[in-house]
């Protein structure tokens, strides 16, 4: 009870704090057109020092309420014009009128717009700035840097947030997030998950990032099916600079990242360029990370052109620490240890470290080479042109380059599992052995995105945009080692006991090509904005599968997807906005759901209709967005535990299942040294008929039937019924500043069963963060960071996963939970310095 009324607390402050302030002098702002006088419509304008911002309407007015009397300075930009800042005093009874000035180049902003939503779009949104994502950037991945965001929940594979990391937003996996990068797919073609770790330190090359949550405006890439991530890389920064950013962190963690830029050259160049290492030991037992990456841009401005070549590559060897903790280990007494250890066949070694090693820090491998090896090198090429006042045209070109490896030590594994006959020794046949075997990835990704943006009126805005990708990937596994003979060999060649070699038991290639176009239009009368957006999307999947037949041969699939969008949105004269939105999105299977299946047994696509309605509100003291949504599935893929005709349990459609949330995400700033940015994400996350199945073993251990059990309005795995984030920011000091962060995650379940004992708790998380700069002569700024993680040492797991078995005819069903135990107090301190 206690809990509840916490959470119910922090969403009520979050929704209604608003509500306690009253206006004192209000600011009437229009901007124009300097040559033609003609209003700017859409226009950002922003009061430096109070959290008032927003956009001018089609006359190019904006009303910001609740400012106090005193001095000012407002911060004015649009897309093709010069950013300007004025200053002013009030109160003041005048409208103050802004006259912006043509650029003289293009900015680099044009290159995601026609991707992303904009500030009175019927969208549910988050922007974050260069600053906002540079605050906690000290060696985490980029998940943890979106923590604070609204129904965000974070989990690392070594626990503490370097190596694999991964997110889910509103409860929806990392294959249902679309992330792209300048407007170009980042989501792995066939798995369709992002995996950071290919991009090690990347945040320190991106200048903002747009959250949308939802089926989102229309993209590129895979169909956005809980958010979409769009990150915007760098941009043009006019003076040169060089900078130092290197932390130091618990796990002997560290950071060490090199950025230089040199600045507008001869008012048309500028070349930027960063080196990143960041090494870490993890804080489960040989969790560690070695992982390099940088970053190179280059960019010509013309008149009305910007041409920019983006080259960026990462390599990451990572631990792997993905089995998790088995519950016997990490909740259990030394009897339920034993009882693993027993059913599980574990002797020597691994019986040994699961008996000794600390719970929380447990890893099940032990093999010094049990590595995950990837390099990924991405290559762009952007181009904008302003064709007139009313057509720009955007176009890129774009390459992905990933080639690596797992490698992994297996015991007693069968000769034939691997395609091999037993193999002969004197008078006796071996038919297993111990071996080292690479697991290789090597694929490519390239393709063209493009749009064109048509201004037909100050009341109409036209864009059309698509893209077509393909992906290569070739699949494949080596034998590298094995202690007995793989093959038949001479008598003194096995006296030697152990053989070095390299014979590939597996090899298949795979081929996606993904072509999509989209048209959308916003029409503005009086205070309404009108959208629509309709895009029609073909995905064709060649890949290694079974026939009817079972025989395993290449075969092909073909998709075709219709998504149309509706919204409209109602601007208030205070500066807020409310906004409704109806979209429809759908969503092709993954490649385990394709190899492992047949033509009669292989799920169908997913559906979703989502329907968002909120409302934005921006004052001097207050930024506040609440909305309400409700994401209804139709054929969602989920893990039933059902056994298909090749003998595999791959995900199923369920007919009917829905995500129904309340989300709010408010900023409040009393006064200029001190703010409280609250989040809170209610949801109600249900499948309306689930079927369960629970394999049946024989006395053979082979599958002999499966058990099926039925559940009503069953809970989603993995989906927490309230998210909640605080962050309460003090500036005692002048550049200086102390911030106190929250997390509060409710329970999730680990299947869709909704059964407590398959489950992960509840946790509240708190961290500190200290920082101060200071500047000198020949210095531009130097910048110390302190972050303390979990400053009360909470012991909570953000993951897992679950399987249940039931064995030899007794009717009672096993089930065994694994766990991600993350890190307990931890600390990262880090020194920045800018020349």
């Amino acid at each position: 009870m206690y809990i509840v009324k916490k959470r119910g607390l922090l969403f009520i402050l979050a929704a209604f704090s608003p509500m306690f302030l009253w206006a004192q002098t209000n600011l009437s702002v229009k901007v124009v057109d300097k040559d033609e006088n003609k209003p700017l419509g859409g226009a950002s304008v922003s009061v430096v020092g109070s959290l008032a911002n927003g956009q001018t309407n089609r006359q190019g007015n904006i009303l910001f309420k609740n400012l106090k009397d005193g001095s000012y300075t407002i911060r004015i930009s649009y897309v093709g014009y010069k950013p300007v800042e004025k200053k002013l005093v009030l109160p003041s009874t005048e409208e103050f009128i802004v006259s912006l000035s043509q650029q003289e180049f293009i900015a680099d902003e044009v290159i995601v717009n026609a991707t992303r939503a904009n500030a009175n779009a019927a969208t549910t949104y988050k922007n974050l700035n260069r600053q906002d994502i540079a605050k906690n950037n000290l060696g985490q991945d980029l998940p943890y840097l979106l923590d604070q965001t609204p129904g965000v929940v974070t989990y690392s594979d070594a626990g503490a947030g370097v190596g694999y990391t991964g997110m889910r937003i509103r409860g929806s996996d990392p294959t249902r997030v679309n992330v792209t990068v300048n407007g170009i797919p980042y989501n792995d073609a066939e798995s369709m998950g992002s995996f950071f770790v290919n991009l090690p330190d990347f945040a320190s090359s991106v200048d903002n990032i747009q959250i949308q949550r939802g089926v989102g405006s229309s993209t590129n890439g895979a169909g956005a099916f809980g958010a979409s991530v769009n990150i915007q890389t760098n941009t043009r920064v006019d003076t040169s600079y060089a900078e130092l950013d290197n932390s130091y962190g618990s796990f002997n963690t560290w950071k060490n990242t090199v950025r230089i830029g040199t600045g507008l050259i001869n008012n048309k160049f500028t070349f930027d360029g960063r080196l990143s290492r960041i090494k870490s030991d993890g804080f489960v037992d040989r969790g560690a990370s070695d992982l390099k990456s940088f970053f190179l841009s280059g960019a010509w401005y013309g008149k009305k052109s910007l041409l920019r070549a983006n080259v960026f590559s990462g390599k990451e060897k990572t631990y792997q620490a993905w089995n998790g903790v088995p519950e016997e280990k990490l909740f259990g007494t030394a009897a339920d240890i034993e009882a693993y250890i027993s059913a599980n066949g574990l002797i020597g070694e691994d019986a040994e470290n699961i008996r000794n090693a600390d719970p929380r820090r447990y890893n099940s491998f032990l093999y010094k080479n049990q590595n995950d090896n990837y390099q990924q090198d991405h290559y762009q090429l952007l181009y904008s042109t302003s064709v007139s006042d009313k057509l720009n045209l955007n176009g890129a070109l774009h390459y992905t380059r990933g080639r690596g490896y797992y490698e992994e030590y297996k015991t007693g594994a069968a000769y034939e599992d691997y395609g091999l006959a037993p193999v002969a020794v004197g008078d006796s046949t071996i038919s297993s052995t111990d071996l080292v075997r690479e697991r290789w990835l090597s694929n490519h990704f390239y393709g063209i995105t493009y749009s064109g943006q048509y201004k037909a009126s100050d009341q109409l805005n036209l864009t059309l945009g698509g893209a077509y990708n393909e992906y290569k990937g070739d699949h494949y596994g080596d034998i590298t080692w094995s202690r007995n003979p793989l093959f038949e060999r001479a008598a003194h060649e096995i006296d030697k006991g152990a053989f070095d070699t390299r014979y590939r038991y597996y090899f298949n290639d795979a081929k996606k090509t993904d072509f999509n176009i989209f048209a959308k239009g916003e029409y503005q009368m009086a205070n309404f904005s009108l959208f629509a957006d309709v895009q029609y999307r073909r995905v064709t999947y060649s890949f290694l599968g079974f026939d009817r037949n079972l025989n395993n041969v290449q075969q092909e699939a073909d998709l075709n997807f219709f998504n149309p969008k509706v919204g409209m949105t109602y601007r208030f004269a205070n500066n807020s906005q409310a906004y409704l939105s109806y979209a429809v999105g759908n969503k092709e299977p993954v490649r385990d759901d394709y190899e492992n299946s047949t033509p009669d047994s292989r799920p169908k696509a997913e559906r979703m209709q989502d329907i968002e309605l909120g409302y934005r509100l921006s004052t001097a003291h207050v930024n506040m967005g609440i909305n309400g949504y409700a994401m209804l599935y139709k054929n969602q893929l989920i893990l039933t535990g059902q056994i298909n005709d090749v003998g595999a349990q791959t995900r199923m459609n369920v007919p009917d299942s829905y995500r129904l949330g309340l989300e709010a995400d408010v900023k409040w700033q009393p006064i200029r040294t001190f703010s409280w940015a609250l989040t809170g994400a209610l949801s109600s996350n249900k499948i309306k008929d689930f079927y369960e199945y629970i394999n049946i073993y024989d006395a053979d251990w082979n599958v002999s039937d499966q058990q099926v059990n039925h559940y009503e309005r069953t809970t989603i795995a993995l989906s927490p019924s309230f998210v909640g984030s605080s962050e309460l920011a003090f500036v005692p000091v002048k550049n200086g500043e102390i911030a106190f962060i929250s997390k509060y995650v409710s329970r999730q379940y680990l299947d869709n069963t909704s059964n407590v004992d398959r489950s992960l708790d509840a946790f509240f998380v708190n961290n500190l963060r200290l920082s101060y700069q200071l500047k000198f002569k020949s210095v531009k700024n130097i910048g110390l960071s302190l972050l303390v993680n979990n400053i009360f040492n909470e012991k909570y797991e953000s993951n897992g996963y679950t399987y249940s078995s039931i064995y030899q005819g007794d009717p009672a069903v096993y089930t065994s939970n694994f766990y991600f135990p993350q890190a307990g107090t931890n600390f990262l301190l880090g020194l920045n310095v800018k020349f």
